[in-house]
């Protein structure tokens, strides 16, 4: 008999016997992922010490570097900080991991700024990383104050001896002056519009520095001055030659000079001439030159056994009005004083050739012939 239908209870009695194996199945494999993720949560947990600008704690992180462990915590680190160990370092249960952030710190050394970098939590520690030596520096922070994350800017003048010379007045001093301006204001002198400093004001001060600074002062002061005269000279045929006669004596003038003195240090060390005012107009010399030609025919050709017609000729060109712009006058160019001492009066122009020659004779006899320059002569 061929079966046509299907039996009936057997599908449901297969199935009750999948469903109860494959529920077995499905158990075991939960019970297999329980305990593998178990072991891999055990595997990668770690108890790590992190020490952050000094500042301990215990961290559990996962993952097995140091970098996996800064990530974990939210720590981001640049080419400025320091991690020990590095980040791509493997850590595990217990390891310790520091970490030093940098600090920027601008630091101002007697007027010159310059830029640093450094993990130091404070500014004495920053600067004895940082190999500068402020042990007698002057600081414009405390030693002791902490360093943050956001830096810091300070200055830093260093201990200096140097020498001032205020208007000629000199002084060592001890300073912790930046700039020479500083070092004038801390000694309270300010220089003036006109003064001279030897340095400029931002100049940094360093440690055997001389500054000089002159006092400058300038005045207008005012003198008198003498005006020459003019001499305004006209031909005579009246007169012999060699001959000059005054007839308007001249007479010098004045001026007032308004000048700018400059002193420095209180001493005068220049002068300009700012303006000139004649005060007195000078009064022009007016004479008479001669243009005769002179005589000669009373002069003696030779007295005594001495040739004065020689000596005149050499000493005036035989002319007895001869008249020497230097004070000399007459045949043997006697001068007034010593005209008068042998006992002419007046000009010797005035007196005959005879008298000009007895006087000449009286000049000889008490001082020879050295009394005239062309006193040779006599003896031709």
């Amino acid at each position: 008999m061929r079966v046509t239908g299907t039996v009936r209870g057997c599908y449901d009695v297969w199935t009750a016997v999948i469903s109860r194996t494959t529920r077995l199945i499905v158990q075991g494999l939960a019970l297999t992922g329980l305990v593998a993720g178990t072991v891999a949560f055990t595997s990668f947990d770690k108890s790590v010490d992190l020490v952050v600008d000094g500042q301990h704690r215990s961290v559990h992180a996962f993952g097995s570097t140091v970098g996996d462990v800064l990530r974990s915590e939210g720590i981001t680190v640049d080419g400025h900080d320091i991690v020990s160990p590095s980040p791509s370092t493997k850590v595990s249960d217990g390891s310790d991991v520091v970490v030093r952030y940098g600090r920027k710190l601008i630091v101002t050394i007697d007027g010159h700024q310059r830029e640093f970098w450094t993990t130091a939590l404070s500014v004495d520690d920053a600067l004895t990383q940082l190999g500068l030596r402020a042990d007698s520096a002057r600081l414009s922070v405390s030693r002791s104050l902490p360093l943050g994350r956001q830096g810091l800017s300070m200055d830093l003048d260093t201990r200096k001896a140097v020498t001032l010379v205020v208007g000629g007045k000199k002084s060592a001093r001890v300073t912790y002056a930046a700039t020479v301006g500083d070092l004038l204001e801390e000694v309270g002198v300010e220089p003036g519009a006109k003064d001279r400093l030897s340095a400029p004001l931002t100049k940094p001060l360093t440690d055997g520095a001389s500054i000089r600074l002159d006092r400058v002062v300038q005045k207008q002061e005012q003198a008198t001055r003498t005006v020459a005269f003019k001499t305004r000279s006209t031909k005579s045929s009246s007169l012999d030659k060699g001959t000059t006669k005054v007839t308007t004596k001249g007479k010098p003038g004045t001026a007032k000079v308004t000048y700018l003195v400059t002193y420095v240090n209180g001493k005068a060390t220049a002068r300009k001439e700012l303006t000139t005012v004649v005060v007195t107009e000078p009064v022009t010399q007016v004479q008479k030159v001669g243009t005769r030609a002179p005589s000669t025919a009373s002069v003696p050709a030779s007295s005594g056994g001495l040739n004065w017609a020689a000596l005149a000729k050499c000493e005036s060109g035989g002319n007895p009005r001869a008249v020497n712009p230097a004070g000399y006058y007459g045949l043997y160019q006697f001068s007034l004083a010593t005209w008068h001492r042998v006992g002419g009066s007046g000009n010797p122009i005035d007196a005959s050739p005879s008298e000009q020659t007895m006087r000449a004779k009286m000049l000889y006899a008490r001082g020879g012939a050295s009394q005239w320059g062309c006193g040779s002569h006599l003896f031709d």
